[in-house]
């Protein structure tokens, strides 16, 4: 198993393991999701983390960076699209990835890291709770955009 970030090479991999994620989003087309990869790959202010398993990326997740003039300026670190491969998961995968992201956080100045998950996966919230995330410190509030 090995938790890294992400290279251009794994796109691929990581468009598929976001399918999973969200089965019902429209596929992006090649230019489009091309363009969209570079943004967030070449960004000082993300990282797209992967973990391998058996030579295949398996896992991943986005660690995106936002300026903050609080807490001398130091970024916040927000982790979203956190997903394991359905054949691969309960190896440890997830959190192999999700602990690579945050290590990345730490060393890149963040004053915290932020992550938020759907209220309905108890399971999820055990493996972030193992590794040190806390949900009673602060309330997350979502709004999504209105359809149409």
């Amino acid at each position: 198993m090995i938790a890294r970030r992400a290279i251009e090479s794994d796109r691929d991999a990581v468009l598929a393991l976001y399918r999973e994620l969200r089965p019902h989003d429209p596929p992006l087309a090649p230019d489009r999701a091309a363009a969209l990869w570079s943004s967030v790959h070449d960004s000082p202010h993300s990282l797209i983390a992967v973990c391998e398993h058996e030579g295949q990326v398996a896992a991943t997740c986005m660690l995106a960076l936002v300026a903050n003039l609080a807490s001398e300026g130091r970024p916040i670190g927000f982790i979203e699209h956190v997903v394991t491969a359905s054949a691969a998961r309960r190896l440890g995968l997830g959190e192999a990835c999700l602990a690579f992201a945050t290590d990345e956080a730490w060393r890149l100045g963040c004053c915290k890291v932020v992550l938020l998950s759907g209220a309905q996966r108890p399971q999820a919230h055990r493996l972030y709770e193992k590794l040190g995330f806390n949900g009673d410190v602060e309330r997350g509030f979502v709004i999504k955009r209105p359809v149409g």
